[in-house]
């Protein structure tokens, strides 16, 4: 019996060491294959966030940059604008930047008894002619802009032209601008101009309103000839050559110096057969202005300009002297809120296209300047984006004593206006106006007008 123990205690203790063996080299095992999956799970790990970044910059860069469109798509594409352009492209000869603007205007009106058989009356008649109304698309205008690229003595060019088709009006007007009778000659040329510009200096050649007279009422009703005309607006479109000086004197304040040589228009004077070949059609006149400018804000200013106008007329072998002080304004005490006008004073004035007469020839040798008061003003109210409302009235008033019977001692005008915007390029308004004009010896007459007006600008 002991000898079988012995031997089971000796098989046992031969054996320990076996199991010991094993199992070292089991766990040895165990934790080789741990360390390589570890190993395994790091690789995988930095290979999906690699993937990841490189997910993350292909959609930035898809985002970034635009599909790309086949070669043959886009030459389709720029063909098409090409052709596009082809259509309603302006081109000058000498390639310069040309743009094409204007205003299409179409008026509806209607006049009293007192119209003297014009559309656009400018006073009321002496004897009353039947009513008439009616509907014209004279009043448009048309017009050139161009900016030259390249510069003249260091300063840069600029021009306008603007014609309209309202050359056959009555002789009552624009007499030297007139062609009455003659309906085959529609166009007319309203205002040119090439300008020069520098920095603080500009020179201007052209046909344009007098330099003493560069405002004027906003009107839909009256553009073939200015709001106001023989009443109180001096605006014949003549040839003229103008330098400006601007001053500056502050970052709100600064002084604009006009001084120039403009071509009168003689022959819009009254003056019987037997001394029409004396008359000279045109003179040269020297005008002033000088316009100072402060702005008080935003959508605010001031601006006064006192102006000066001298020349002389020849006729029945004397000259006459046309003499002519102004001061014009600008007022903006509010954003939505403008007040503009002038005031006119002198002799001989009918030069500039105010109410003739400008004399009054006596005889051979003997001729009188017609003294004159004259002026206009103007209240604007911009009540919404969309509407604005406007009044304004203009008084030309000569000395009795320089006429003769019948002639027109005063005329008054005054109007009131609603324009709507119907689009940003659309403009709607309705007008009404009344004509006061008092002949020497006849008394006052007056003339009612009702315009309605569509204009789309380009």
């Amino acid at each position: 019996m002991r000898k079988n123990r012995r031997i089971s205690w000796l098989l046992l203790s031969l054996s320990i060491p076996g199991w010991a063996q094993s199992d070292t080299a089991a766990l040895k095992a165990i934790l080789e294959r741990l360390e390589r999956l570890e190993q395994q799970n790091r690789t995988l790990t930095d290979e999906v966030q690699s993937l990841r970044n490189q997910l993350s910059a292909r959609d930035a860069t898809t985002q970034a940059t635009p599909p790309v469109v086949p070669v043959e798509e886009r030459l389709a594409v720029q063909e098409t604008r090409v052709e596009e352009l082809a259509q309603t492209k302006v081109e000058a000869s000498q390639k310069l930047p040309l743009s094409l603007t204007g205003m299409l205007l179409f008026n509806a009106y209607m006049n009293g008894r007192y119209n003297g058989g014009n559309d656009n009356p400018t006073v009321a008649s002496l004897n009353p002619v039947p009513r008439n109304a009616g509907g014209t698309f004279r009043q448009t205008i048309l017009g050139l802009k161009f900016q030259s690229p390249r510069t003249v003595f260091g300063a840069e060019v600029n021009g306008s032209l603007y014609m309209d088709f309202f050359a056959n009006l009555a002789n009552n007007v624009n007499p030297d601008r007139a062609i009455s009778g003659n309906l085959n000659r529609l166009m007319r040329l309203r205002t040119a101009t090439v300008e020069l510009d520098w920095e603080s200096t500009s020179l201007l050649f052209g046909q344009e309103k007098p330099i003493i007279s560069p405002r004027e009422p906003m009107s839909l009703s009256h553009v073939g000839v200015s709001p106001l005309t023989n009443a109180g607006n001096p605006w014949l479109w003549q040839p003229q050559v103008r330098l400006e000086q601007r001053f500056r004197f502050s970052a709100t304040t600064n002084l604009s110096a006009q001084i120039g040589v403009f071509q009168t228009a003689e022959a819009s004077q009254n003056v019987s057969e037997a001394l029409a070949a004396t008359l000279e059609s045109s003179r040269p006149a020297l005008q002033g202005r000088f316009a100072l400018r402060h702005e008080i804000g935003e959508d605010r200013h001031i601006e006064i300009a006192p102006s000066f106008h001298t020349s002389s007329t020849h006729v029945a072998g004397t000259s006459v002297p046309s003499r002519v002080y102004s001061i014009d304004w600008s007022i903006a005490p509010l954003p939505k809120l403008g007040f503009t006008g002038m005031f006119y004073g002198g002799q001989n004035t009918a030069n500039l296209g105010t109410l003739r007469p400008g004399f009054t020839v006596l005889g051979p040798g003997r001729v009188i300047a017609t003294h004159s008061l004259g002026g206009w003003a103007q209240i604007s109210y911009a009540a919404t984006q969309r509407v604005t409302l406007n009044i304004f009235g203009g008084q030309h008033d000569d000395r009795d004593s320089d006429l003769r019977a019948n002639a027109i001692g005063k005329n008054f005008a005054y109007a009131g206006n609603a324009l709507y915007r119907i689009a940003p390029n659309v403009i709607f308004a309705f007008e009404v106006m009344q004509l006061r004009t008092n002949y020497v010896g006849a008394g006052r007459r007056l003339n009612n007008h009702y315009d309605l007006a569509l204009a789309y600008q380009f």
